[in-house]
């Protein structure tokens, strides 16, 4: 797998988000500091998840819309689509856990394509709740393709991910 050609796919919320107990305001939302860092170390070409209808400012809206996208079971719509998702062997899909699985965009993303064959290489940021029931939810979505374990990363904690990101991959067998 190591010389197939991958892509990481991820949705991120930048602006007031919950950090360790306190509400902060994130120039980078967690999920893409974790993106990049996953970038550095396999050279994926990077694809940003993102909704056509933007979530609020404010971290208690945000997550009340999230719920009631779960509840709803809803698809929001995505801003673009990758172009070419056949060329791509291996799928890193990031996002947060939002309400114990992925926000319902990365449900939307995982619908529009055909992953048969594809390995899909989930990671999370999270805030104590870890990859939810996320792998699962995507087991179902994508039954065709290999589903990799994950890595879920307390949002709090990813700037200092570095050796956390390498060590997956390698036990994953994803880096010399």
């Amino acid at each position: 797998m190591a010389n197939s050609k991958s892509l990481i796919a991820y949705f991120s919320r930048k602006g007031d988000n919950y950090v360790g107990g306190s509400i902060v305001n994130l120039p980078i939302g967690n999920t893409e500091v974790m993106a990049k860092k996953l970038q550095e170390l396999t050279g994926s070409d990077m694809f940003h998840i993102q909704t056509i209808k933007s979530y609020p400012a404010d971290y208690t809206e945000t997550t009340n819309v999230a719920q009631e996208e779960k509840r709803e079971n809803a698809r929001p719509e995505l801003t673009a689509i990758v172009d070419d998702m056949n060329s791509y062997d291996v799928i890193y899909l990031g996002y947060p856990n939002w309400w114990g699985t992925m926000p319902m965009a990365i449900f939307t993303f995982l619908e529009s394509y055909d992953f048969l064959g594809k390995t899909i290489i989930p990671f999370c940021t999270h805030e104590g709740s870890g990859m939810g029931i996320s792998e699962r939810d995507i087991k179902k979505l994508c039954p065709n393709a290999k589903v990799l374990a994950g890595l879920a990363i307390q949002g709090g904690r990813v700037d200092k991910a570095d050796k956390d990101v390498a060590n997956w991959l390698k036990k994953l067998d994803l880096l010399p």
